[in-house]
C-alpha cells in the first residue's frame, strides 16, 4: 500500500503540501512528491483539485471487500486460561451489533489446552460460533504466531467486524493484524453503532486530547476493526447453558517465529487491579509530593479500595505508571472514586467518567473535577482526609 502522485496531472498548486500534518509532501520542481513520513491518512486526496493523488492497494493481501464479508467477531483474549472483563463487555456490544445487522456473533480464542472450557463461557455471553485454536505453541502470547493464526481465520471466514480489547495484548496484536489483512483500525473506542443507511460500523473515540468526539467509518476494507478500553462499556449478564457452534481450528505451527517465550513473570501492573476495583482513591499534583500518597493509601485501605493517580503525579515520579488513570492510563468505572488534589484535566476525566459516585477534594473551588463530582469538598485534603478516616473509624467502632 502506498501513496501515488500522477506527475502528469499534478499542477504544483501545493494544496496537498499545506494539508499534510506529517510533512510527508513537498514540491520538487513544481511537482508534489511524497517521503517516508506518509501515514496514508488520505487527507491530501480530499484537497487535490485535479485528483492527481491516489493510494495503491497491495495485490492479494486484503482480507476482502464489503460485498463478501459478514458477521461480527470478538477476539476473546485469555491469560492463564482466564478472560479479562473486557471480553464480556465486548461480547455484549458484539451481540447488539450482530442483532442489528441480522448476522452471527463469533468469538475467536487462542490458547494451549483451555479453549474448550472458554468456549462454553463465550456461548453463555452470546456467541453463536466460537473459533478455537488450541495448540501448545499458543499457550503463551506470541504476537507473530497469534497474528498468523488470526489472519488466516479472517481470510478464510471473512468477518465484517472484529472487536478487541485495548489491553496490553490487544494493543500489541491488533495493529499488526490490521496491517496483515490490509484494513483499517480505530483504537480506544468509547462508542460503537451501526449506520442504518449503509450498515457501516460507527466507531466513536476521543480526539484532540479528548476535546472532541470523532466518529470513524471504514467504508471499503474488511473487517472493520476497533479496540475498546476496559470498563468503557457495560457487560451483558451471561446465560448459563446457552449453546453454540464450536469450530476447532486445525493448526500446523512450527516453533520458528520471531519470538520465543522463555519465562512468564506476573508484573506489578497485573497485581494492581484498577479496572476491576469497586473503590479507587486517586491522588493528583495537589498532594504536593510523593509523601502525599501515604495518606491516599491509608484512605484506600480504610475503604477497601486501590490507589490511583493522575498523569501529573506519575510523570513527577511520585508513584508508578501502573496506578495511572486517564486517557494514557487505565479506564476505570468503580462504584466509588475519590479524587484528592486532582484538578480534573480532560485526559484524566476520560478515564474515570464511568464511576458511579465521585467525591472530590480540592482547595480550588473552580477546579474542573467539581464539574464531574457527585460530592465536592473545597478544602485542604490534609485536613479533610484525616477527618474522613476518623469518621470511618467511629462508624466501625
Amino acid at each position: 500500500m502506498g501513496l501515488i502522485i500522477d506527475q502528469d496531472l499534478c499542477t504544483g498548486c501545493g494544496a496537498c503540501v499545506d494539508q499534510c500534518s506529517y510533512d510527508a509532501l513537498e514540491l520538487v520542481d513544481d511537482v508534489a512528491t511524497v517521503n517516508d513520513n506518509c501515514t496514508l491518512c488520505r487527507a491530501c486526496l480530499e484537497v487535490c483539485p485535479v485528483e492527481a493523488i491516489s493510494i495503491q492497494e497491495p495485490a492479494g493481501k486484503s482480507a476482502g471487500d464489503a460485498q463478501d464479508a459478514s458477521g461480527v467477531w470478538v477476539y476473546a483474549e485469555q491469560r492463564f486460561g482466564q478472560m479479562p472483563e473486557v471480553v464480556a463487555e465486548l461480547m455484549g456490544q458484539g451481540r447488539r451489533l450482530a442483532d442489528e445487522l441480522g448476522c452471527e456473533l463469533g468469538a475467536v480464542v487462542l490458547g494451549g489446552g483451555c479453549c474448550r472450557e472458554l468456549a462454553g463461557q463465550l456461548f453463555a455471553l452470546g456467541a453463536d460460533v466460537v473459533y478455537a485454536a488450541d495448540h501448545p505453541e499458543l499457550d503463551n502470547f506470541r504476537e507473530d504466531l497469534y497474528c498468523q493464526v488470526m489472519a488466516g481465520l479472517i481470510k478464510q471466514h471473512r468477518p465484517a467486524i472484529l472487536l478487541a480489547g485495548a489491553t496490553a495484548v490487544g494493543r500489541s496484536l491488533i495493529p499488526r493484524l490490521a496491517t496483515a489483512v490490509a484494513t483499517g483500525l480505530t483504537a480506544d473506542c468509547t462508542g460503537l453503532g451501526i449506520d442504518p443507511e449503509n450498515q457501516l460500523l460507527l466507531q466513536t473515540r476521543p480526539a484532540f486530547g479528548g476535546n472532541i468526539m470523532a466518529t470513524i467509518v471504514c467504508p471499503a476494507a474488511r473487517p472493520q476493526m476497533a479496540t475498546v478500553r476496559p470498563r468503557v462499556m457495560k457487560k451483558s449478564p451471561p446465560q448459563p447453558g446457552r449453546q453454540g457452534r464450536l469450530v476447532e481450528v486445525p493448526l500446523e505451527i512450527t516453533p520458528q517465529g520471531a519470538t520465543r517465550v522463555l519465562e512468564v513473570v506476573r508484573s506489578l501492573e497485573e497485581s494492581i487491579d484498577l479496572t476491576g476495583a469497586e473503590v479507587i482513591v486517586a491522588g493528583g499534583r495537589g498532594l504536593g509530593g510523593p509523601e502525599g500518597f501515604d495518606l491516599v493509601r491509608e484512605l484506600a485501605d480504610a475503604l477497601g479500595g486501590v490507589v490511583g493517580a493522575t498523569r501529573g503525579a506519575v510523570d513527577a515520579g511520585w508513584i508508578g505508571h501502573a496506578h495511572q488513570v486517564g486517557q494514557t492510563g487505565r479506564t476505570v468505572a468503580p462504584k466509588l472514586y475519590v479524587a484528592l488534589g486532582v484538578s480534573g484535566a480532560v485526559q484524566h476525566v476520560v478515564g474515570m467518567q464511568g464511576s458511579d459516585t465521585v467525591v472530590a477534594v480540592n482547595t480550588d473551588p473552580n477546579a474542573k473535577i467539581f464539574d464531574v463530582a457527585t460530592y465536592g469538598i473545597v478544602g485542604d485534603l490534609y485536613q479533610v482526609v484525616p477527618a474522613m478516616l476518623s469518621r470511618l473509624r467511629d462508624l466501625r467502632g
